[in-house]
């Protein structure tokens, strides 16, 4: 199914009047208890934008990515959090096309009609970081069952899913030609597992993520929860991957707008020395460059995931979308705190909790010096530098 650009007007807008109905109190408040937003994620769920990526013969609406994309940036837009739900989106990358059509008809269904959550994505490990090949957690085959050993960390979510994407080593990083060779992903019916080889340790930050590290000890996992084929696992992920950058620049564009907006309104209203403080060249150069930065960004939001729909490869794309995106939403929301001073850091302005939420993403899902290290090498055919 095609999205054209009146398809995304009508997404955009059926968003948006959803999400005006849970007011910045309610942010506030989920923020200041560290609560899931759990009525939020059931109205997107039941509104059908979660399984928006989701095939029609599945339950779902079928849309391509660039739709995604325009659903979680207008969630930021409005001053709400994604977070809370994004991955639904994003693993869709590896699921789509990478489980078996067994696979598919036994969760898609289910997800697409709320009955389970797909929301974590456990890669990261404590040991290893951004450079995924060194994981340590393992997977070894025994009769109809893996068995997993090991942990992961910054798995975000991991308390209200049902279902986990999960990578592990099937063959140690000593016996493969290419380090990247050798991990395999799972599906971990989480429910399941919890007090039956897996643990799950919320970590408390210094924003709502509902992050956690999740601890596993003689996991059992049957065979057929294996997704393609084992010791693959890595380039599955890859597709993940590039579909998370993609949907986490457009979060970033959505917060940029909303940093914009608000900025330009207070800046109008806000009157020192007898006038408008946005008369002042000092307050108005700020919030034009950052437009000027969200603007162009949103262009490589746009572009990148018009490959990924495109099946095209779209690495250096999606990484650079990812890269202006959370710069661009950075730049946004420094200058919409500094206009409006002492009041930027008042919980009922809002701007603080967008101001933490968004920093994020200059460090997840990928660190900004790691996009560069990717672009030297790989566009710019630099010597590799790690």
């Amino acid at each position: 199914m095609s999205v054209r650009e009146h398809d995304l007007r009508e997404i955009r807008d059926a968003v948006a009047k959803l999400c005006a109905t849970f007011p910045m109190e309610y942010w506030r408040e989920t923020d200041r208890e560290r609560r899931y937003p759990t009525e939020f994620v059931r109205a997107l769920t039941e509104a059908g934008w979660l399984s928006c990526l989701i095939p029609e013969e599945y339950g779902g609406a079928g849309l391509k990515l660039a739709a995604a994309a325009a659903i979680l940036e207008e969630i930021q837009r409005s001053g709400a959090n994604g977070a809370a739900c994004h991955a639904q989106m994003y693993t869709m990358g590896t699921v789509l096309r990478h489980c078996s059509e067994a696979q598919k008809k036994k969760y898609l269904p289910k997800i697409a009609k709320g009955e389970l959550r797909l929301q974590a994505f456990g890669i990261t490990e404590p040991t290893a970081g951004t450079d995924t090949s060194s994981i340590r957690t393992t997977a070894t085959k025994k009769g109809g069952h893996y068995i997993i050993n090991g942990q992961k960390v910054w798995t975000s979510r991991a308390e209200h899913s049902d279902i986990m994407l999960l990578l592990a080593r099937t063959t140690s990083r000593e016996e493969v030609t290419k380090k990247t060779d050798g991990m395999s992903v799972f599906l971990v019916e989480m429910k399941q597992a919890l007090g039956k080889g897996l643990t799950i340790r919320p970590i408390r930050t210094m924003i709502n993520h509902a992050t956690t590290e999740i601890f596993i000890d003689n996991l059992e996992v049957p065979a057929e929860n294996l997704v393609g084929e084992e010791g693959k696992g890595f380039r599955y992920v890859l597709d993940g991957m590039n579909a998370e950058r993609i949907l986490i620049g457009a979060e970033c564009i959505g917060d940029a707008r909303w940093f914009i907006a608000k900025a330009t309104a207070y800046a109008n209203e806000r009157k020192v020395f007898g006038r408008p403080i946005g008369q002042n060249q000092g307050v108005q150069f700020p919030n034009a460059r950052a437009f000027m930065a969200t603007e162009a960004a949103a262009l490589m939001v746009e572009r990148a995931a018009a490959l990924y729909d495109a099946g095209t490869p779209c690495g250096p794309e999606s990484n650079m979308a990812k890269q202006l995106a959370a710069e661009a939403s950075w730049q946004a929301g420094d200058m919409c705190l500094q206009t409006h001073g002492g009041f930027g850091f008042a919980e009922e302005y809002d701007v603080e909790r967008k101001f933490r939420e968004t920093r994020l993403y200059q460090i997840a899902p990928i660190s900004t010096n790691l996009v560069l290290c990717y672009l030297a090498e790989h566009v710019l055919h630099l010597p590799r530098s790690y």
